[in-house]
C-alpha cells in the first residue's frame, strides 16, 4: 500500500483528535450530563448545571432550540462544504462566493490545526465543548422527529462534533485578519499572461467593501462609570456592541450557572459555550473592536529565476505549497473534486489583490496573522466569566492574553473602571516599522520587508505567544471617574489621562476621533455639569438617537439654504425646508430631512477641505467642525451634494412626509419592524447599518445588537437590556421578533439574574434534560 506524506499527516492528526477525545472520556467515569433550562421573558434561557459538561449540554440544547439552522449553516461554512451542498457560485451570508469560502476554510481548518487547538484546551473548556455538542445533537434529533424547519432541510444538516466548534472558534479568531483576505488567499497564483477575469474582479470589489465595512459591522460603544461619577458610588457599565444581525457573528443571550463556581449572564457568539459580553455578581464587562493591527503583510523579493521562490537574507527559498481540495456540486447533482494550491512563505500565505498586492515576477505578498496561533481565546473568556473582582479579570487577561481583536472595558461593585487594549498584536516597534516598511504605504495596512529576517516580529519572553506584545506593554487604564471607547485608538479612553507613546500597530495618538467617541465625551461632559450619572443617562446615550454631526454642521447648511440659491431654488427649497424641520435625530418619526442630511454628508466626505475649523490634535474632542460654506469651492460641493440628494430621494419614491421609520426596517419573524438609529459615521451612538432594497426601503444588516446597562447595589447587579434582533433566527419561533419590537419601541427590560427574579418572571418555564434519559430512550428504540 502506498501512503503519501500528506495523507500520513492528515491521518495522524485525525488519530490524535480521536485519541484525545477517547482519553478525555476515560478520565471521567460518569460523562452523563444534566442541565436545568429555565426560560424567562423573550425566551431567554437560564442554564444551570453541576459541572461544565452539564452546562455545555444545556447551552447546546437551548441554542439549537432557537438557532438550529443558523449553526448548521455555519458548521457547513467552516468545514468548507458549501460548494458541495449549495453549488460553487452561490454566496455566503457575508457575500462571499461559496467556492472561495470553501478554499479558505479548508486551508484554515486543517486537521493538524484543529487537533493542536483542541490539545491546548483546559479540561473545563473541553467539557463545555463536548457538552455543547451532545446537547445540540440531542435537540437536532428531537427536531428531526418533529420535522426540521424548512430553511435547513437537507443532508448538510448533521450531528456536530467538538472539531466543528473548534473550527467555528478559529473562524472567529481570524475575523480581524486573514479572514478578510479570503479572495486574495484563494485566488493567489504565480504570475502568468492570462488576465484576471471579470468575475474575479467583482469578487475583489465585494471583498474591498467588506473590509471597509468591517469596523462598521463589528463596531461598538462602551462606557464604564466609576465611583466619582455614578449615582451611588458604585460602578456602572453601558455595553453597546454593533455586530451583524445575521450569520455567524449574531449574538445569543443567556445566563449560565454552576453553583459555587460560576454565575454569569450576557451574550455569546454562535457555538461558544461561555459569555463574551456580560456581568456577574461583582462586575460587568464589554468589548469594542479595537484599532490595533493584528496582522502584517510582508513584501517578498522573488527569485528572478522562479516566482515561486523568494529571497531571504540573500538566500533563495521555495514557497511551501499546500493543495486544498473542494467538492463542488455539478448541475446534474453529482460532485467533482476541485483542487487549488495555496502558496506560503515563512511569513504566512501568499495573498494576491489585483492593483494592490500584485504577484508578479519581482514581488509577492505574504500575510502573517497573529491570531492563527491564539489557542487561548476560550480559556480567556471562561476565566473572565468566573472573575470575582476587577483585579482578577485584569490578571486573567494579563496572563492568558487570549482576547483576539477587541478592547475590554469593565466596571465593578467597588466603583472602579478599567480600560484594556490587551488584544493579540504583532510585536513590531516604531523603530522596526521605520526600518522595515515603506513610509509611502502609510499605516492603514502594515507592509514589512520580507527579504530581511531582521524584519520578523520581535519575541518577548513575557508574552503568552511568540511574536506578540506582552500585556504590560499595552494600553490600559484604571480610573474611578470613567473610561469610554467607540473603536478609535486607545488615546482618548479618558482625556484626563491620554494613552500615548505606543507602537503604531498598537495605538495611534494625535489622530481625529470618530464622531461616536466625540459624542460620548461631549455627553459625559454635559452630564458632569448636572450631577451624578444614573442608569437612565447611559441608556439615553443610545436611545435618544442624536445625530451628533448635525450639531457640528447644521447651522452652516441652513445658512447656505438662506442664501440666494439662484436657478436651483425650485429644486433645493423643499430639501432646505426638510432640513430645517428635521429634529436632528435618527428616530422613527424623524423626517426626510434626515435622508438628505445623510446623502449630503456622505458626498462631502469626498472633500476633506470643507471644514471651517480643521482637526487640531490639541483639541480632538471638538475638531474638525463647521462647514466653510462662505468659500466658493465648499459652497459648490454642498450645492452639488444637495442636488444629487434630491434626485436620489425622488428616484427612490420618498415623499415629503416620509419618516425614517417608514424607510429603515428589518425583516424577521415574518414581519417588517421599523428600526431607529443610523450611520455611526454621522455620530449616531445607536449605530445601525442598513442597505438599500429594491422597494426604496433600507434593510438592517448590523448595528446595536446586545445592549446592557448594569449597575450595582448591596444585592448585586441590577441590569437592563435586550437583544435587538431577538433570540431566535427561526422565523416560526415566537421569539424571532419580540425583542426587536421592544427595541423599536425603545423598551429595555430587566435582565433576571437572581433566583427570585428568574422564578417570578411572568413567562417562567423550566425544563430538565438528562443525557442518561436520552441514552435510555435510544436503547429502548433498538
Amino acid at each position: 500500500m502506498i501512503i503519501t506524506r500528506q495523507l500520513t499527516r492528515l491521518s495522524l492528526a485525525a488519530v490524535l483528535v480521536g485519541l484525545s477525545l477517547a482519553a478525555h472520556a476515560r478520565s471521567q467515569p460518569d460523562a452523563s450530563a444534566t442541565a436545568d433550562i429555565r426560560r424567562t421573558s423573550f425566551g431567554v434561557p437560564h442554564i444551570r448545571a453541576d459541572n461544565e459538561r452539564g452546562l455545555g449540554y444545556g447551552i447546546g440544547y437551548a441554542y439549537a432550540q432557537d438557532n438550529l439552522c443558523l449553526l448548521a449553516n455555519e458548521i457547513t461554512t467552516v468545514n468548507g462544504e458549501r460548494s458541495r451542498y449549495f453549488g460553487p457560485e452561490q454566496f455566503t451570508v457575508e457575500e462571499r462566493e461559496n467556492q472561495v469560502s470553501d478554499v479558505f476554510f479548508n486551508w484554515l481548518n486543517t486537521p493538524q490545526a484543529v487537533a493542536a487547538f483542541w490539545q491546548a484546551q483546559t479540561p473545563e473548556v473541553r467539557d463545555l465543548i463536548e457538552g455543547y455538542v451532545a446537547g445540540y445533537n440531542r435537540s437536532l434529533a428531537e427536531r428531526r422527529a418533529q420535522g426540521l424547519p424548512q430553511q435547513c432541510q437537507g443532508e448538510w444538516v448533521r450531528d456536530i462534533t467538538a472539531q466543528d466548534l473548534v473550527k467555528l472558534t478559529r473562524r472567529l479568531l481570524v475575523e480581524g485578519g486573514v479572514g478578510q483576505f479570503a479572495e486574495a488567499l484563494a485566488g493567489a497564483t504565480p504570475p502568468k499572461t492570462v488576465a484576471q477575469n471579470t468575475q474575479a474582479s467583482a469578487q475583489f470589489q465585494l471583498a474591498a467593501a467588506r473590509i471597509q465595512r468591517f469596523a462598521l459591522d463589528r463596531g461598538s460603544n462602551a462606557v464604564a462609570v466609576g465611583s466619582e461619577r455614578s449615582f451611588n458610588g458604585r460602578g456602572m457599565l453601558l455595553a453597546n456592541p454593533h455586530f451583524p444581525w445575521v450569520g455567524g457573528m449574531r449574538f445569543y443571550q443567556m445566563h449560565l450557572t454552576i453553583p459555587g463556581k460560576l454565575d454569569v449572564m450576557g451574550a455569546a457568539l454562535p457555538g461558544l459555550p461561555m459569555i463574551n459580553i456580560g456581568f456577574n455578581q461583582h462586575l460587568a464587562w464589554t468589548h469594542t473592536v479595537d484599532s490595533s493591527k493584528h496582522f502584517t503583510l510582508y513584501r517578498l523579493q522573488l527569485d528572478p529565476k522562479d516566482p515561486t521562490r523568494y529571497l531571504l537574507d540573500g538566500k533563495s527559498l521555495p514557497m511551501k505549497q499546500q493543495t486544498v481540495t473542494v467538492k463542488v456540486k455539478q448541475p446534474d447533482g453529482q460532485t467533482r473534486a476541485v483542487s487549488r494550491v495555496i502558496y506560503s512563505s515563512q511569513f504566512g500565505p501568499i495573498v494576491q489583490w489585483p492593483g494592490k498586492l500584485d504577484w508578479d515576477n519581482q514581488f509577492a505578498y505574504s500575510l502573517r496573522d497573529a491570531n492563527l496561533d491564539n489557542d487561548r481565546v476560550l480559556q480567556q473568556w471562561y476565566a473572565m466569566n468566573r472573575a470575582v473582582s476587577l483585579k482578577e479579570l485584569q490578571a486573567s487577561v494579563h496572563k492568558i492574553q487570549g482576547i483576539p481583536w477587541v478592547n475590554t472595558l469593565a466596571a465593578d461593585d467597588q466603583g472602579q473602571t478599567l480600560y484594556m487594549n490587551l488584544s493579540v498584536v504583532p510585536n513590531v516597534s516604531a523603530d522596526k516599522l521605520a526600518a522595515c516598511s515603506d513610509p509611502r504605504a502609510g499605516l492603514q495596512m502594515i507592509v514589512l520587508d520580507g527579504s530581511n529576517s531582521a524584519c520578523a516580529w520581535d519575541i518577548d519572553p513575557a508574552a503568552a505567544q511568540k511574536g506578540i506584545y506582552a500585556s504590560d506593554t499595552l494600553p490600559q487604564l484604571l480610573r474611578k471617574d470613567f473610561v469610554q471607547h467607540s473603536n478609535d485608538s486607545a488615546w482618548m479612553a479618558n482625556p484626563a489621562q491620554p494613552l500615548t507613546g505606543f507602537s503604531p500597530l498598537i495605538s495611534q495618538d494625535s489622530q481625529p476621533l470618530g464622531l461616536r467617541s466625540r459624542f460620548a465625551l461631549d455627553r459625559l461632559a454635559t452630564l458632569n455639569k448636572t450631577g451624578p450619572i444614573a442608569a437612565a443617562d447611559l441608556q439615553q446615550m443610545v436611545m435618544d438617537d442624536q445625530v451628533y454631526q448635525a450639531t457640528q454642521v447644521m447651522p452652516d447648511l441652513l445658512k447656505f439654504c438662506a442664501e440666494d440659491l439662484g436657478a436651483d431654488a425650485p429644486t433645493l427649497t423643499p430639501l432646505c425646508a426638510s432640513l430645517k424641520a428635521w429634529d436632528r435625530n435618527a428616530n422613527l418619526d424623524s423626517g426626510v430631512g434626515f435622508i438628505h442630511f445623510q446623502n449630503v454628508m456622505e458626498a462631502l466626505q469626498e472633500s476633506p477641505d470643507v471644514w471651517r475649523v480643521v482637526f487640531d490634535p490639541k483639541d480632538p474632542q471638538h475638531t474638525p467642525r463647521g462647514l466653510a460654506v462662505e468659500r466658493a469651492e465648499v459652497a459648490k460641493a454642498v450645492r452639488e451634494a444637495m442636488l444629487a440628494s434630491v434626485e436620489s430621494v425622488n428616484t427612490s419614491g420618498l415623499k415629503t412626509d416620509s419618516r425614517w421609520g417608514d424607510i429603515q426596517v428589518v425583516s424577521s419573524g415574518g414581519q417588517q419592524t421599523p428600526i431607529h438609529g443610523g450611520p455611526g459615521t454621522l455620530g449616531v451612538y445607536n449605530a445601525i447599518q442598513s442597505v438599500p432594497r429594491t422597494d426604496g426601503k433600507r434593510e438592517v444588516v448590523s448595528g446595536t445588537s446586545y445592549l446592557q446597562v448594569v449597575t450595582f447595589d448591596d444585592k448585586g447587579p441590577q441590569a437592563k437590556g435586550l437583544l435587538a434582533f431577538s433570540l431566535s433566527s427561526d422565523p416560526a419561533s415566537k421569539h424571532a421578533n419580540d425583542q426587536t419590537q421592544a427595541f423599536s419601541k425603545k423598551q429595555l427590560s430587566v435582565l433576571p439574574f437572581t433566583e427570585q427574579q428568574i422564578t417570578s418572571d411572568p413567562q417562567y418555564q423550566a425544563q430538565t434534560i438528562r443525557e442518561q434519559d436520552e441514552k435510555a430512550a435510544k436503547v429502548a428504540k433498538q
